[in-house]
């Protein structure tokens, strides 16, 4: 079992919140991995990481796939690919939403993660707990 921390986060306005926050790694073209802390968002359709994220991993511009999704923040433009990505001991390939804009918070989605795990939010505990089931 894999065991995340809620986080404490800065409002601006002198308050902060605490949100589920997932350590997580992702593997650049050049086989090295690289750690990012995405937001685990069950509302998320896919996993989203911010422009330059998808650029330090080897991600390249194809006007051509270029898609607009629609979110909480309103229409953001996204290229959708694959990555291989590390969870505790886990590595699988997930589908990733590279967002063509740097503003967006990043998200780990239910796309092939939460396939892979049983995610419980232990909301009063501050904690995320994800179990790994067998692939189907």
């Amino acid at each position: 079992m894999i065991v995340f921390k809620y986080k404490q986060e800065p409002l601006g306005n002198g308050q902060s919140i605490a949100r589920p926050v997932a350590d997580v790694y992702l593997k650049t073209k050049n086989n090295d991995w690289i750690e990012f802390h995405p937001y685990i968002d069950s509302g998320a359709d896919i996993t989203m990481i911010p422009l330059s994220l998808g650029r330090l991993i080897g991600f390249h511009m194809d006007e051509s796939k270029v898609v607009q999704i629609g979110g909480i923040r309103g229409s953001v433009p996204v290229i959708y690919d694959k990555s291989t990505i590390k969870i505790g001991p886990e590595i699988f390939q997930a589908r990733i939403s590279w967002s063509l804009i740097e503003d967006v918070p990043p998200l780990l989605g239910r796309t092939d993660v939460f396939d892979r795990f049983d995610v419980t939010f232990k909301q009063r505990e501050r904690k995320i707990l994800l179990s790994s089931h067998p692939m189907l």
